[in-house]
């Protein structure tokens, strides 16, 4: 059957086409232009932090904002194994090892707990991935990073407009990264913004991301740098997606709550949102009471027309960072969880035709 529900599409606000036309008449198209700066401005306003600097999409963010900190051969980073391998792989890519980390049962996020036992001698950095909207418990990662003196990276690409204590993430860490992917809050097709309250580090950023450019002589590089930058095209979208950034969150909040009310006293749970935090939903996560259902369901709500995504598999389970030590809340989580079509243009009448379709499949289908 063709695909009736989506499990997103990009939510367009009004002047998209406006500024991407304006960039074209004007011929800056690639990466100098005033949609950059505007974009850059305007997100650390909205994310309340000093520095914002732009980049080609959120892998490269993490790239650079590691490479920043000076992460590199002999180091290890601390990560959650339950994450997209974007996290994994921006570690990997600086010569540093990731050392895995399980998650909370209740939220999904890396466990501190578990995290403190994996500190070494070469341990530098953590890096807290907000999972799936929902925050990390950043009093605990901060907490824990005062200890041992170590790093902070966040990885907010899935986090736009969550919160911790009323502060955006992405203000916690020393450094941290969101993406602008096609099927985030808001988009620019590719890209991404490293963000940052250090000026040195956001000095660092600049360069890296501009093929190690010398502050003050032109053409000439001091050091090994990267072409990370984003197009004022790109720019143009974001700029334009910032002015409906807070209906698309209110939106997004909506339709998780029509989710709640329609699963509701089903074998399944929605993703929890933490005491002090505000969950941004960037995809309607769930979990089975029974990990053999998932892949069933999937298949009985594709015949309906209504695609879905597994949640994440543990990277530890991949065969490029393959570990026999369990993780046992990641590997249940993952194996229990997908997600369900969560984009802004949903309405009522949909969440409720998506919602009959599961209670079908659990309340008969599911038995048999």
């Amino acid at each position: 059957m063709a695909i009736r529900y989506p499990v997103y599409k990009p939510h367009f606000v009004g002047k998209e086409k406006e500024f991407v036309n304006d960039c074209l008449d004007s011929t800056w198209i690639s990466s100098k232009g005033k949609y950059i700066s505007l974009f850059e401005t305007g997100f650390g306003e909205f994310v309340g932090v000093k520095h914002a600097l732009s980049v080609s999409n959120g892998t490269v963010a993490l790239h650079v904002a590691l490479a920043a900190l000076g992460i590199g051969p002999g180091d290890e980073v601390l990560v959650p194994t339950f994450t997209y391998i974007a996290s994994v792989n921006a570690i990997t890519y600086t010569g540093a090892t990731p050392v895995f980390v399980d998650s909370e049962p209740e939220y999904w996020q890396i466990s501190v707990e578990d995290a403190r036992r994996k500190i070494t001698p070469k341990t530098k950095a953590v890096m807290a991935v907000h999972l799936y909207g929902q925050a990390c418990d950043m009093d605990a990662v901060m907490e824990l990073a005062a200890e041992h003196k170590l790093l902070v990276v966040e990885d907010c690409a899935e986090a736009i407009g969550s919160t911790v204590n009323g502060k955006h993430v992405g203000t916690f860490g020393d450094i941290s990264t969101f993406s602008f992917f096609g099927n985030k809050t808001i988009t620019t097709g590719e890209g991404g913004m490293v963000v940052t309250n250090n000026d040195e580090l956001a000095d660092m950023v600049g360069r890296l991301k501009g093929q190690g450019l010398a502050r003050n002589r032109e053409y000439w590089h001091d050091l090994v740098g990267y072409n990370y930058r984003m197009t004022n095209i790109c720019a143009a979208i974001g700029y334009a997606q910032l002015a409906g950034v807070e209906p698309i969150l209110e939106k997004k909040r909506q339709i998780a709550d029509w989710y709640k009310e329609e699963l509701a006293n089903l074998p399944l749970g929605v993703h929890s949102e933490r005491p002090g935090s505000v969950h941004s939903y960037w995809m309607v996560s769930i979990l089975l009471s029974d990990s053999r259902l998932r892949d069933p369901l999937r298949q009985a709500l594709a015949l309906d027309g209504i695609e879905t995504r597994p949640l994440f598999y543990p990277s530890h389970e991949m065969e490029i960072y393959r570990s026999d030590i369990s993780y046992p809340i990641a590997e249940n989580v993952s194996a229990r969880g997908l997600n369900l079509p969560s984009y802004p243009d949903l309405e009522r009448e949909d969440v409720a035709n998506i919602g009959q379709s599961i209670k079908r499949f659990l309340l008969s289908d599911g038995k048999k």
